[in-house]
């Protein structure tokens, strides 16, 4: 025993010791790509569930000392009125998970001079999302939003049923690369419809059910 014990408190003590290996984002951090969707393909629990999906986030990037929202507009129905997606997220400036400011506000990120594209639109990690020409492509991000962040008037379904919808409908995405097919292919926030909501469907067009989070 009296030799095991030496050991024993120096392993002890790498243990203790060892830092964690999961990567910090920057303090500064206010807008993200979802590393992972909920799973659920564009069900999202509505705005208050997505909202509370970017924070359980941000908390494990170690960044949840802010409110967070997640970049979604919604239409009318069922009596409520409809949402726009930048009427959610603050006035800005916002900066990714490097700390690189990305808009400096709204009219910046909604205009051609936005840092945003593959390089600039980060997860909460600051890990690059997989875009045109990766596989699998996951360039296709939830948004229900035209390309100033306002609510689509189509009366067609564009948010998946207000983020409930998990089967039928389709939901307005844009592409976080800027590359791609579609009516406006290099829109970050507005360019196509999905094939339908489930998370297979959403895949098959190129996505994975991502959408983004900006701190207010």
């Amino acid at each position: 025993m009296r030799t095991l014990r030496p050991l024993l408190l120096v392993a002890s003590s790498v243990v203790l010791g060892a830092p964690s290996s999961a990567p910090q984002a920057h303090s500064t951090m206010s807008f993200f790509i979802t590393s992972a969707g909920p799973g659920n393909g564009a069900d999202l629990g509505g705005l208050a569930g997505a909202d509370a999906h970017c924070a359980r986030l941000a908390e494990l990037a170690g960044i949840g000392d802010r409110a967070w929202r997640a970049y979604l507009s919604t239409v009318s129905r069922g009596g409520a009125a409809a949402v726009n997606a930048r009427d959610r997220i603050g006035t800005g400036p916002w900066y990714n998970a490097k700390g690189v400011m990305v808009a400096q506000d709204l009219a910046a990120l909604h205009g051609e001079s936005n840092g945003l594209g593959k390089d600039g639109s980060l997860t909460e990690r600051g890990a690059m999302v997989n875009g045109r020409g990766d596989s699998p492509n996951m360039h296709d991000i939830l948004t229900g939003s035209m390309p100033d962040g306002t609510a689509s008037s189509d009366t067609t379904d564009t948010t998946c049923a207000n983020w409930t919808s998990s089967g039928e409908g389709s939901a307005l995405v844009g592409h976080h690369d800027k590359q791609g097919g579609g009516a406006r292919p290099t829109s970050w926030n507005s360019a196509h419809g999905s094939r339908g909501c489930s998370q297979q469907n959403l895949q098959a067009t190129g996505g994975n059910g991502l959408f983004y989070c900006f701190a207010i």
